[in-house]
């Protein structure tokens, strides 16, 4: 079952690359694919928590502590695109690593911790900033900045194989 899925969004991925194979390599085509699909996934989760759910107010958590909305939503977002995005890069984007499933586990993780506070902090920057702006928007840029840094990240740390590492796993 794994390996047809995966067959089946390669097959997809790599024929929507076609126009584009002698401007964009196989694999950073896949990462935009991919990547591309996850920010979506959490830009559209974060606008519905944060419109639908919590309706724009501060989320009470417990006595009378709350936290913003914007920041609610994104822990959502979150929830649901953290595994979809070490799935899909793991198995589709950089399937190549040899590098052991836990250790890319961790890997991921740690870099993604390193994004959100990044996250946080700019969702706190720029409702200060920007309060002008609609907090789709503000998001929607938050996104662009993380996910170029995530993609050097994921190339030369995450999924990095055995061999770039210098390790013997034997």
């Amino acid at each position: 079952m794994h390996d047809r899925i995966r067959h089946i969004i390669v097959g997809f991925i790599d024929f929507c690359h076609r126009p584009f194979t002698g401007i964009i390599p196989t694999q950073t085509f896949r990462y935009l694919a991919c990547g591309g699909f996850n920010t979506v996934l959490n830009i559209v989760i974060d606008s519905l928590a944060f419109n639908h759910l919590f309706h724009g107010h501060p989320v009470p958590i417990f006595g009378g502590l709350t936290i913003a909305a914007e920041v609610a939503a994104w822990i959502i977002a979150f929830a649901i695109s953290f595994p979809a995005g070490f799935i899909l890069s793991r198995h589709i984007v950089f399937p190549e690593s040899n590098l052991h499933g836990r250790i890319q586990l961790f890997r991921y993780a740690l870099t993604t911790a390193t994004f959100i506070l990044m996250t946080y902090l700019l969702i706190k920057l720029f409702a200060f900033c920007l309060p002008m702006i609609n907090q789709t928007v503000r998001y929607t840029v938050i996104c662009i900045i993380t996910a170029v840094l995530s993609y050097i990240s994921q190339r030369k740390f995450t999924f990095k194989s055995v061999e770039e590492e210098g390790l013997n796993l034997d």
